[in-house]
Protein backbone atom coordinates (compact mmCIF):
# COMPACT_ATOMS: atom_id res chain seq x y z
CA UNK A 1 0.00 0.00 0.00
CA UNK A 2 1.19 3.57 -0.86
CA UNK A 3 0.69 5.51 2.18
CA UNK A 4 2.12 8.74 0.03
CA UNK A 5 -1.39 8.90 -2.24
CA UNK A 6 -4.04 10.71 -0.45
CA UNK A 7 -7.03 8.29 -1.01
CA UNK A 8 -10.10 7.56 1.07
CA UNK A 9 -8.92 3.93 1.07
CA UNK A 10 -5.26 4.84 2.51
CA UNK A 11 -6.75 7.37 5.22
CA UNK A 12 -9.40 4.35 5.96
CA UNK A 13 -6.48 2.07 6.88
CA UNK A 14 -4.40 4.49 8.69
CA UNK A 15 -7.34 5.45 11.34
CA UNK A 16 -7.97 1.31 11.34
CA UNK A 17 -4.56 1.07 12.66
CA UNK A 18 -4.31 3.85 14.92
CA UNK A 19 -7.39 2.29 16.48
CA UNK A 20 -6.19 -0.99 16.78
CA UNK A 21 -2.00 -0.03 18.06
CA UNK A 22 -4.06 2.37 20.52
CA UNK A 23 -6.14 -0.11 21.68
CA UNK A 24 -8.98 2.90 22.10
CA UNK A 25 -12.21 2.02 24.11
CA UNK A 26 -13.89 4.74 21.81
CA UNK A 27 -12.99 2.91 18.14
CA UNK A 28 -16.38 2.90 17.06
CA UNK A 29 -16.62 6.99 17.10
CA UNK A 30 -13.64 7.11 15.09
CA UNK A 31 -14.22 6.43 11.87
CA UNK A 32 -12.66 6.95 8.24
CA UNK A 33 -16.15 9.14 7.35
CA UNK A 34 -15.62 11.47 10.00
CA UNK A 35 -12.12 12.90 8.53
CA UNK A 36 -11.32 15.36 5.67
CA UNK A 37 -8.99 13.85 3.08
CA UNK A 38 -8.04 17.37 3.10
CA UNK A 39 -6.46 16.25 6.73
CA UNK A 40 -4.45 13.43 5.32
CA UNK A 41 -1.13 14.73 5.93
CA UNK A 42 -1.70 15.12 9.30
CA UNK A 43 -3.16 11.85 9.71
CA UNK A 44 -0.44 10.28 8.23
CA UNK A 45 1.90 12.07 10.37
CA UNK A 46 0.20 10.58 13.52
CA UNK A 47 -0.39 7.45 11.88
CA UNK A 48 4.07 7.11 11.31
CA UNK A 49 3.86 8.45 15.20
CA UNK A 50 2.02 5.27 16.44
CA UNK A 51 3.60 3.00 13.92
CA UNK A 52 7.04 4.07 15.15
CA UNK A 53 6.62 2.77 18.45
CA UNK A 54 5.54 -0.76 20.30
CA UNK A 55 3.68 0.74 22.84
CA UNK A 56 2.55 4.32 24.33
CA UNK A 57 1.71 6.00 28.17
CA UNK A 58 -1.69 6.66 29.00
CA UNK A 59 -0.75 10.59 28.86
CA UNK A 60 0.24 9.63 24.95
CA UNK A 61 -2.67 7.89 24.16
CA UNK A 62 -5.08 10.94 25.41
CA UNK A 63 -2.32 13.42 23.68
CA UNK A 64 -2.65 11.36 20.37
CA UNK A 65 -6.45 11.07 20.76
CA UNK A 66 -6.90 14.60 20.98
CA UNK A 67 -4.40 15.24 18.09
CA UNK A 68 -7.28 12.82 16.35
CA UNK A 69 -10.26 14.79 17.77
CA UNK A 70 -9.07 18.52 16.56
CA UNK A 71 -8.97 16.99 12.76
CA UNK A 72 -12.53 15.62 12.71
CA UNK A 73 -14.90 16.97 10.98
CA UNK A 74 -16.74 19.66 12.61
Amino acid sequence: MNLNEPTISNMAFMIDEIKSKLKMATAAAMQPSHFDLKRYEDIKDIYEVIASKPNFSISEVEALVSELGKLRNQ
